[in-house]
């Protein structure tokens, strides 16, 4: 019996390699996610070891604001003072110290106007302490005046700038001119320690201009004298200081920082495991359909086994036998390519940050995850059909048609529940009745659970759709017969189409949410803002964009401008937690900009230290008006602030707003957003003009008028809607191969009635159009059920969220119209081979064909 399923595998190699080919796609995904967070992984720690190569330990202020994950790092509220510089020289086995005054945001203007940017990198702003054998001067001296600075070679190119140029930098404060007096590079002529751009100062001036005072550092780092380990001198240090202050070794610092980087490429490696399991899933379809056909078309060759001896369990093991094979030989080939995607990608992100690669390494959980992805997948989509040919009874062998269509009771019954059960876990995740991540993985098993019920309720709908939508090519004699060819066997024109409705439902699903919130932004900024101008901009991981408060001082007096009030924001510490503050000086004319009312209390700020906030935000922190909660911020002491107004839920104005006199604590001082309104008869784009005269000293932002500004927020909608395309794109691609898989297989199953067709009379045209129009019916259909299952599970989310913003329920025509078309287009494509092939079936040797 293993000579006759081994004989059999290598006698149809075509469908050997159509049946695999999903899983090799998947298992690629799976194992060059792997290859990649492994790759970068050992880049970072080479990386980490040569920025802390010279450092022996470290010492900085414990952090007092609570950081992590999108919360931006954790934070200090205030420096070291210099004082502890002596402090530590004092401590036995300290050879010499060097302190560090370093800070992310420093962003250098370039040469055409525009601040540099990087991709991830940190643009750091330092206090220039002397040549190391790490860093070296390349061109030109150090600072020695406040209005100097020195660049790392990697900025100097990005920016175009050289020595002797004017160049802008803004910091906390507003923009600020320096003379470039130097140019310097690190060890092993590399121009930047991973894609990271400098900008060094004098220490007064990098104080000033990165901390916020001077007199203060961000760290210290201390030599060791010969004899004495870092792990000695850093608890010598450690007892000098007392608490308040974190001392560590190079090692330590080394470690703790890659840890925080591999946790980053660990969400990354599990949204790309995500996706690969989505199209792992939609491989399923297309291996479970392929065994399906191939124990249909072997129906006499097993009961003729059986006939001769074979046993059930025989039978049973030779379809799970060629099933292990195709796993097998997937999981190999889909491994290389993996190891090939995943070097590829590494390749992309180190020429996008200027990381340096680690060689490239093949980690184990990248092997063991390929193996057992493709066999257990291909052998799990086997096992019915493989059920299937073991109950296959010898008396079969001698009939002409073994494989009957079967009642479709029981596959609907079972659709039925399985989408119940699935709905209801949907719904319960929507309607956050889990705790944690129970509420994710109840969404998550909801539409798992949903797409399964889906597909067992397809056969039902097939027939009845697939003949109407027939209808439309039934103008001619192929058109007829690719219209009764696809309806023909409903199970298998329902696995097919299963395919596609899984990708195709995600994507329309998500499109759905998407343009709910375009919708609803749009309509709450028409009805409940009366802002007229908005000056913003982009931000990074350290907060959004700020300009000169002078600017908002200037626009108000802008003739036509009836009103004008600034947004300052910092994170805070908010009793136990950390949050998002704003500081609003003229709060009243803040909220007539918003239309919000009070609902407790006053919108007025009538003293220091108090807030108005939001009922959501109050109704979850506690919070009724009369009582204070404590706030720390970057800098200064611990605010007890007292809650004086709660004003009427807004879907458009939230949060933590306090009183003006905690900006001096803020970490940046300069507003993040200013709102305009303009008197009736003026024009609006006239102030416009003029406000935009006002920021050219303030690249990083720009002002929009409100129909500007939506659509600028909108934009990144559509951003996240080509990055989950994109992604979803290998599913779509399997589904593909799916209706080639089914087509190409159909042929070999009907090679005699080609044979008999083409006898009588049928063209080699005409036989590609039937199979031709066959594909694009069971495209089509599979591209409904997505639009249907996608409009489903995008509304049930829309509806969930209504108390989050989204008061509008919007569809996206002009993109189902699209995806539609390209279902289409997608099942002309996937007929080309097995339509080229049906159209060379030998006529003569299509008849005699058993």
């Amino acid at each position: 019996m293993l000579k006759a399923t081994i004989k059999s595998l290598l006698s149809r190699k075509l469908r050997l390699v159509l049946s695999g080919l999903a899983v090799v796609l998947g298992v690629m995904f799976v194992s060059g996610a792997f290859v990649l967070t492994d790759t970068l992984g050992r880049s970072f720690d080479s990386l980490f070891a040569s920025v802390y190569s010279g450092t022996d330990v470290q010492v900085s202020k414990k952090a007092t604001l609570a950081g992590g994950g999108f919360d931006g790092p954790e934070q200090a509220a205030t420096g070291m003072p210099a004082d502890l510089v002596d402090k530590i020289k004092s401590v036995p086995g300290v050879a010499g110290v060097t302190p560090q005054a370093a800070a992310d945001g420093a962003r250098v203007i370039g040469k055409n106007g525009k601040v540099v940017t990087t991709f991830g990198p940190p643009r750091l702003g330092e206090n220039w302490t002397g040549e190391s054998d790490l860093l070296k001067l390349r061109q030109g001296r150090a600072p020695s005046a406040d209005d100097e600075i020195v660049v790392n070679a990697e900025l100097a190119k990005a920016a175009g700038i050289k020595v002797g140029d004017d160049v802008g930098v803004l910091t906390l404060q507003p923009k600020k001119t320096f003379k470039l007096v130097g140019i310097f590079g690190y060890s092993g002529d590399r121009d930047s320690i991973g894609g990271s751009l400098e900008v060094m100062f004098t220490t007064p001036v990098a104080q000033e201009l990165m901390l916020g005072q001077k007199g203060v550092f961000s760290s210290v780092d201390v030599k060791a004298e010969p004899g004495v380990t870092h792990e000695a001198l850093r608890d010598r240090v450690a007892a000098a200081l007392g608490d308040g202050y974190q001392v560590k070794t190079g090692k330590e610092l080394q470690d703790a920082t890659t840890k925080d980087f591999k946790a980053g490429l660990g969400f990354f490696n599990n949204i790309l495991i995500g996706f690969a399991g989505v199209a792992l899933f939609v491989g399923t379809f297309l291996i479970l359909n392929t065994f399906s056909i191939i124990v249909a078309q072997r129906t006499r060759e097993l009961a003729l086994m059986r006939a001769l001896g074979g046993s059930r369990a025989q039978t049973l093991g030779s379809v799970l036998t060629e099933a292990v094979a195709i796993g097998l030989l997937a999981s190999v080939l889909g491994l290389a390519a993996g190891i090939g995607v995943g070097v590829l990608l590494a390749w992309l992100f180190g020429n996008l940050t200027g990381v340096a690669l680690a060689s490239v390494g093949v980690p184990a959980a990248a092997v063991i995850s390929a193996f057992v992805v493709g066999l257990v997948v291909t052998v799990v989509a086997a096992v019915l059909p493989a059920l299937r040919a073991s109950r296959i009874p010898p008396i079969a062998a001698l009939q002409e048609v073994a494989t009957p269509d079967r009642p479709l009771t029981k596959l609907t019954v079972s659709g039925a529940l399985v989408g119940a059960a699935g709905g209801t876990l949907l719904g319960l995740g929507l309607a956050g009745k889990g705790s944690g991540n129970t509420t994710l993985w109840l969404i998550l098993g909801g539409v798992l659970v949903t797409f399964i019920g889906v597909a067992l309720l397809t056969p039902l709908l097939a027939r009845p759709v697939v003949g109407l939508l027939g209808r439309l090519f039934s103008w001619s004699v192929p058109g007829k017969l690719g219209r009764l060819n696809s309806g023909r066997n409903p199970r298998r024109t329902a696995i097919t189409a299963a395919a596609l409705m899984v990708g195709l439902a995600l994507i329309t699903g998500v499109n759905v949410v998407l343009a709910s919130a375009k919708s609803s932004l749009n309509q709450q900024a028409q009805k409940d803002v009366t802002v007229d101008l908005i000056i913003s901009g982009d931000g990074d991981q350290n907060g959004p964009a700020t300009f000169d408060p002078a600017v908002m001082d200037s626009a108000a007096r802008i003739p036509g401008v009836s009103s004008a009030a600034a947004e300052y924001w910092e994170y805070g510490q908010v009793g136990d937690d950390r949050a998002s503050v704003s500081a609003v000086p003229d709060v009243v004319a803040w909220a007539g900009m918003f239309k919000l009312a009070a609902q407790q209390g006053t919108l007025a700020f009538t003293g220091k230290n108090q807030a108005i906030l939001d009922p959501d935000t109050a109704k979850r922190r506690g919070l009724a008006v009369g009582q204070s909660v404590d706030m720390r911020f970057t800098r200064g002491e611990v605010h007890h602030v007292t809650i004086v107004g709660i004003y009427a839920k807004s879907n458009v104005a939230g949060g933590i707003i306090v009183s003006p006199d905690v900006i001096p604590d803020f970490r940046v001082q300069q507003p993040s957003w200013g709102y305009l309104k303009v008197a009736p008869g003026t024009a609006v784009a006239d102030v416009q003009r003029q406000v935009d005269t006002l920021l050219k000293d303030n690249p990083e932002v720009s002002v929009a008028n409100r129909a500007e500004y939506v659509a600028a927020q909108s934009a990144q909608f559509d951003q996240l809607l080509t990055m989950i395309q994109v992604l979803l794109a290998l599913a779509i691609l399997i589904a593909v191969l799916g209706i080639v898989n089914t087509l190409a297989l159909s042929v070999l199953e009907r090679t005699r009635e080609l044979g008999l067709l083409r006898a009588i009379g049928m063209r080699r045209a005409q036989t590609m159009r039937m199979v031709t129009v066959e594909a694009v019916v069971i495209s089509v259909f599979g591209a409904l059920l997505g639009l249907g299952v996608g409009v489903g599970l995008g509304s049930a989310v829309v509806r969930a969220l209504k108390n989050e913003g989204f008061t509008q329920m919007a569809f996206p025509w002009t993109q189902m119209g699209t995806y539609l078309v390209l279902a289409a287009l997608i099942g002309v494509v996937a007929a080309v081979l097995p339509s080229i092939r049906a159209a060379r079936v030998n006529v003569l040797q299509a008849i005699a064909h058993d």
